[in-house]
């Protein structure tokens, strides 16, 4: 047995300005014997998919796999390029195939494609015909489209944000295709959609209801044989597209009528608790959770997280410059900003070289939603080209590329002091590599600004004292109605009520 395996990528968050390229993806685009000596292992969909075929004594074909991340929405070259990569590459080998597995995040767009994933597998069908059966392994944000049913054998989510578990997730649809093919199960699935959508920080899968909604989708797998998977999409807000929102997938073995009424029950008990699951923590607007941080970080043992969770370039300076300014008035304190994006000052630092001050503007490059850019003046405490193998959860293994990068410390002698991590690579802190990997102990800070979402909970957890969540005016807020929908379908809570049509 012979299984082609392909990945293309991207959460799309449609509502920033610019695109992105076919060079973004060809950037961590991996092909052929690249993508087993760089992937297999892995903690990646990637490396899973290869673990599947390996478990199962099947051949593994990888054709192309590259993962963007989260960025503007993916230029129509790319899809196109990614698309005929993926079609030539199966008709090309059409008579040795037995299937395709596919990694798509279900959030992909392009500005003349709200549901680009959807279209994908769509023209792919069409390309390479009916016979060869294909699944797919997505991404819990997945904004799903209902047409995905008329196309795949079956598809399967992550179950864990973070997403920590990205290889199982490859694995399952590996598992479920190959035993598909030896005839020992008939995958019959349901996609029930719940018209409600949360921000990306109350995604969160340890947080309550939601825990309890995916306990109840283990209990439902484990009380009927027949159940074969139950996925849980919480959709991703801040892709403006008609399908956002919920969705739950339901695989059984030969029975769609089991698959359908499973898939409805749980569906209707994530629509019953929608007020809980849109706002399960308290958030706090920018001047109140910096003073907040700065008093819990007086008496605590560990550090204190600012989580600027709105940034959607990895380069929001809103929480740096309070934080400037507070250290200017007298605060004492040491944090941290690790990956702040912006490779022209990554690269100033560079030229600078270590031990030398300088000033310069870092950060709001991603859009003027980003708090523009903040005058800083900092010791150049490390420089140059930076890259590494990631050891956190979610990075196992997997090759991670800074590119020119600095640590750059800032402040006043009298208060507090800030060192910042510039890079040119979009990246998030979402483990403790950006401290391990340049010599730092992320326990001798009093706070450290994050820009992640739920994923940086896999690592800071342990070791945080206190999170606290920040609002701030970028493209990922938590309350949602402030953003301005124009393709969202009617109904769906909370954002209907704001939804305006063209």
């Amino acid at each position: 047995m012979r299984l082609a395996l392909a990945g293309f990528a991207l959460e799309s968050v449609t509502f920033m300005p610019g695109e992105t390229t076919l060079a973004d993806f060809e950037a961590q685009a991996l092909r052929g014997e690249a993508w087993r000596e760089a992937l297999a292992g892995t903690a990646s969909v990637g490396g899973g998919l290869l673990a599947g075929c390996r478990h199962a004594g099947v051949e593994a074909v990888p054709l192309v796999y590259t993962d963007a991340g989260a960025g503007p929405p993916a230029s129509e070259e790319a899809y196109r390029h990614y698309l005929d990569e993926v079609a030539d590459g199966v008709l090309s080998r059409i008579k040795s195939l037995d299937g395709l597995v596919l990694f798509l995040h279900g959030a992909l767009t392009t500005p003349e494609r709200p549901h680009a994933d959807a279209d994908f597998v769509r023209e792919l069908r069409a390309r390479i015909g009916e016979r060869l059966p294909i699944t797919l392994a997505m991404d819990l944000h997945g904004n799903l489209h209902p047409e995905l049913r008329n196309h795949v054998l079956a598809l399967f989510g992550y179950r864990h944000s973070p997403h920590i578990d990205q290889s199982e997730t490859g694995e399952r649809a590996v598992w479920t295709m190959v035993h598909a093919l030896r005839g020992d199960l008939r995958p019959r699935w349901a996609m029930r959609k719940v018209p409600l959508v949360l921000p990306s920080i109350f995604t969160a899968t340890a947080l309550s209801p939601l825990r309890e909604l995916l306990a109840e989708a283990r209990a439902l797998e484990e009380d009927d044989s027949a159940v074969l998977d139950v996925s849980v999409f919480t959709g991703f807000a801040y892709a403006d597209v008609p399908q956002i929102g919920f969705s739950v997938v339901v695989v059984s073995d030969g029975d769609e009528a089991l698959a359908e009424r499973v898939a409805a029950q749980l569906a209707g008990r994530v629509w019953g608790e929608r007020e809980a699951l849109y706002r399960p923590l308290p958030v706090h607007g920018m001047e109140e959770g910096v003073a907040l941080g700065l008093k819990a970080a007086r008496d605590a043992e560990g550090p204190v997280v600012l989580l600027e969770h709105a940034d959607r370039g990895n380069d929001s300076t809103y929480v740096l410059r309070e934080l400037l300014e507070r250290a200017r008035a007298g605060d004492v304190f040491r944090a941290a900003v690790p990956y702040l994006c912006d490779p022209p000052a990554a690269r100033m630092a560079v030229d600078a070289a270590v031990g030398n001050t300088i000033a310069m503007e870092v950060g709001g490059l991603s859009s003027p939603q980003a708090g523009g850019p903040l005058a800083i003046e900092g010791k150049v405490l490390w420089a140059g080209e930076k890259s590494y193998v990631g050891t956190g959860p979610m990075r196992k293994g997997v090759p991670v590329n800074l590119g020119l990068s600095a640590l750059i410390e800032c402040g006043t002698e009298s208060g507090g002091t800030i060192q910042i991590i510039l890079t040119s690579a979009n990246l998030s802190a979402i483990d403790t590599d950006p401290f391990l990997q340049f010599g730092l102990d992320p326990a001798s800070y009093d706070l450290i600004v994050l820009r992640s979402k739920t994923h940086f909970r896999a690592a800071y957890e342990a070791i945080a004292e206190e999170i606290l969540i920040i609002d701030t005016p970028d493209w990922g807020p938590a309350d949602l109605t402030t953003l301005p929908y124009r393709r969202a379908r009617s109904g769906v809570y909370p954002i209907s009520h704001t939804t305006k049509r063209d």
